[in-house]
C-alpha cells in the first residue's frame, strides 16, 4: 500500500507540474516581494531590466524604428521604454487605432526585446501637447489650467470629462494589450502620463480649482496622513507638525498658507486623476504601473518645475489617492545620483528610473542602482542616439547581463553592494557577514584613477564575486579582535551558460602581492576573491 501511495503521489505531481508551469508562463508581469527586495516577475522568474528610453517621437513611425532595433540589441538592451501617444491611439473620439501598438510589439519580439510603454495622454513634461485634437480644441468640455491669470495649454486635473476620456482610452489600450500580449508578455510595465504638474505657477488658479482649494481637504487624505504619520517623508511630516497636525480644514489651514500648500493641492489632484486612469487600465490588464518625476534638483520653487509631480516630499499624498500606481520613479539627470536614489528607494517603493544619463556616467551609475538600491532596472534617455556596442553603457550592460541571475538572487538575499567612486567620493565601506570591505579608487595602476564603479556579492564563506573597474578592495575582520583576513587568491573569469569559467589567477602586481583585490581602470572585469583567516 505504501508503494501504491507513493506512486499515486508521483502521478499527481507529474500531472500538476505542467499546469503549474503553464500558470507561471501565463501569469502577467507583476511586482513581488522576494526576500529583502521587491522585484519584477516575468513568466514566474525575476527579471532585471537593462533598458533605455527612446526620444519622444521615434516610435511614432514604424518605418523610422525599423533600423533602430538592431542598434538597441547591439547595445545590450533587453527592454525598450517607448512612448504611445493618446493622439495616435484615439485620433477621433471613440475610434481606436492600434496599428502602432501592434507594429511595435512585432518589431520588439523580432529583436528579442521587452517593452515598457509610456502613456503620453493628458500631460507630458507638464504640458498637454499629446492629447488628441478633439480634446485640445474643446476647452469647455476639457478645461485648462489658469496660470498667472492666463489659460495655458495644460489640461486641468479638475476636469471630470478629461479624466473620463483619458481613462476610457487607457482602458481600451490595456484591453487590447491583454488580447495581443497576455501570452508573450512583451509589455512589462506602463508609465502613466509624463512629468505631470503645473508649469508657470504654483497651482491651477481656474475658477473650479480656486473653489476646490478654498474647500476642506478631503477626509481620505487627512486620514491617510494621520494613520501614516510616523512613516511619512520627513519634510511632509514636519510641515504637518508645524501647522498643528490638523485633520480638517482648508488646504491653507492644514498645510499652511504657502506655496507648499499649493504644491500639495496639485499633487492630490493629479494623483486622484491618474490613480483613477490607472485603475481603469488595471481592471482590463493588471501589470505594474508607475508615474515618473521631473526632479527639483536646483532648489527651485513649484511652477519652475511641474508643481504637483511626485517629488519625494509629496509621494505620500499620491499614495493616499489610490493604489493603482505601483511605484514612483525619478527621472535622474542629477549629478547627485546616489542621494536621489535613496529618496525614492523607500519602503513600498522599489527603484526604477525610466530616464537617466547614459554614456560614461550611466555606465557607472547602473552598478550602484542595481547593486546598492536593488533597482528593477536602469534606463538612459535618448538611447537610440548612443546605441553602439562600443558605447560605455554597452560594456556595462554586457557585464550585468552575465550577472543578472546572481544579482537578482543576491538582491533578495540582501548580500550585495554597488558603488560609484570619484575624486569627491573616493571610498566606501560596508560589512558583509564577518568581513569589512574597504573599497577605494585604485590609484596604483598608472597614476590616480579618475573614477571607478562596481558591484560585489557575497557568494560563500570568505568568498566574493565582483565586477566593474577602477577600484581596489581590502579586508578586515569583524570584530577586529578576531582572526586576521588574508587573500587566498583572486581569479579573473567569465560566465558561460551561468557557470563560472576561470581565467587568469591574479597575483603579484595584479593584487599588490596579496594585499588588495584590484580592478583595472581601463576595462571592466568579473573577478572572484577567496579569503583565508589566520592568527
Amino acid at each position: 500500500m505504501k508503494i501504491i501511495r507513493i506512486a499515486l503521489a508521483c502521478l499527481c505531481l507529474s500531472l500538476c507540474l505542467p499546469s503549474l508551469a503553464l500558470r507561471a508562463q501565463t501569469s502577467a508581469p507583476h511586482l513581488e516581494k522576494r526576500g529583502q527586495a521587491t522585484q519584477l516577475i516575468v513568466d514566474g522568474a525575476p527579471f532585471l531590466m537593462l533598458s533605455g528610453e527612446l526620444h519622444n517621437s521615434s516610435s511614432s513611425s514604424l518605418a523610422y524604428m525599423e533600423p533602430i532595433w538592431p542598434r538597441l540589441a547591439a547595445l545590450g538592451l533587453n527592454t525598450v521604454v517607448t512612448p504611445l501617444s493618446w493622439e495616435l491611439i484615439e485620433p477621433e473620439e471613440g475610434k481606436y487605432d492600434y496599428t502602432l501598438v501592434d507594429g511595435l510589439l512585432k518589431q520588439a519580439r523580432a529583436s528579442h526585446q521587452k517593452i515598457v510603454f509610456l502613456w503620453l495622454a493628458s500631460w507630458k513634461n507638464g504640458m498637454s501637447s499629446y492629447a488628441p485634437r478633439w480634446v485640445k480644441k474643446d476647452t469647455r468640455r476639457f478645461p485648462r489650467v489658469v496660470a498667472r491669470n492666463e489659460e495655458v495649454e495644460i489640461l486641468s486635473p479638475q476636469g471630470a470629462s478629461t479624466e473620463e476620456a483619458d481613462a476610457r482610452a487607457f482602458a481600451a489600450l490595456m484591453r487590447h494589450i491583454k488580447q495581443v500580449d497576455s501570452n508573450d508578455h512583451t509589455v512589462l510595465m506602463m508609465q502613466l502620463e509624463n512629468e505631470v504638474g503645473v508649469l508657470g505657477d504654483t497651482r491651477d488658479h481656474s475658477e473650479i480649482a480656486n473653489k476646490s482649494f478654498e474647500s476642506p481637504v478631503p477626509a481620505v487624505l487627512t486620514a491617510y496622513l494621520k494613520a501614516h504619520h510616523d512613516s511619512l517623508y520627513p519634510e511632509l511630516r514636519e510641515l504637518l507638525d508645524a501647522n498643528g497636525d490638523k485633520t480638517s480644514g482648508t488646504w491653507a489651514e492644514v498645510f499652511g498658507d504657502t506655496m507648499r500648500a499649493d504644491e500639495i493641492f496639485m499633487a492630490w489632484n493629479y494623483a486622484r486623476y491618474i490613480q483613477a486612469v490607472g485603475a481603469h487600465g488595471k481592471a482590463e490588464y493588471d501589470i505594474p504601473m508607475y508615474v515618473n518625476t521631473w526632479l527639483n534638483d536646483y532648489n527651485a520653487t513649484p511652477g519652475q518645475y511641474p508643481s504637483g509631480c511626485p517629488e519625494p516630499w509629496v509621494v505620500d499624498v499620491w499614495r493616499a489617492a489610490g493604489t493603482a500606481i505601483d511605484l514612483y520613479a525619478p527621472d535622474l539627470y542629477s549629478t547627485d545620483f546616489v542621494t536621489w536614489c535613496k529618496h525614492y528607494h523607500r519602503d513600498g517603493n522599489p527603484l526604477y528610473m525610466p530616464e537617466a544619463v547614459g554614456k560614461e556616467i550611466g555606465a557607472a551609475n547602473v552598478f550602484y542602482a542595481l547593486g546598492e538600491e536593488a533597482g528593477l532596472g536602469f534606463s538612459p534617455f535618448g538611447i537610440e542616439s548612443e546605441a553602439s556596442d562600443k558605447d560605455p553603457l554597452g560594456e556595462s550592460y554586457a557585464t550585468l547581463a552575465k550577472l543578472a541571475p546572481m544579482i537578482l538572487a543576491h538582491q533578495a538575499a540582501g548580500d550585495i553592494h554597488g558603488f560609484v567612486l570619484s575624486g569627491e567620493s573616493s571610498s566606501v565601506e560596508f560589512t558583509m557577514g564577518d568581513t569589512v570591505l574597504h573599497v577605494s579608487l585604485d590609484n596604483s595602476f598608472d597614476g590616480e584613477a579618475k573614477g571607478g564603479y562596481g558591484i560585489i556579492m557575497a557568494t560563500g564563506k570568505d568568498e566574493f564575486l565582483g565586477a566593474g573597474k577602477g577600484f581596489r578592495v581590502t579586508f578586515t575582520p569583524k570584530p577586529r579582535t578576531g582572526p586576521k583576513v588574508g587573500i587566498s587568491y583572486v581569479e579573473e573569469g567569465d560566465f558561460n551558460n551561468g557557470k563560472w569559467v576561470a581565467g587568469r589567477r591574479m597575483n603579484g602586481d595584479e593584487d599588490e602581492q596579496g594585499v588588495a583585490w584590484r580592478f583595472n581602470p581601463h576595462a571592466q572585469s568579473i573577478e572572484k576573491v577567496v579569503l583565508y583567516r589566520y592568527q
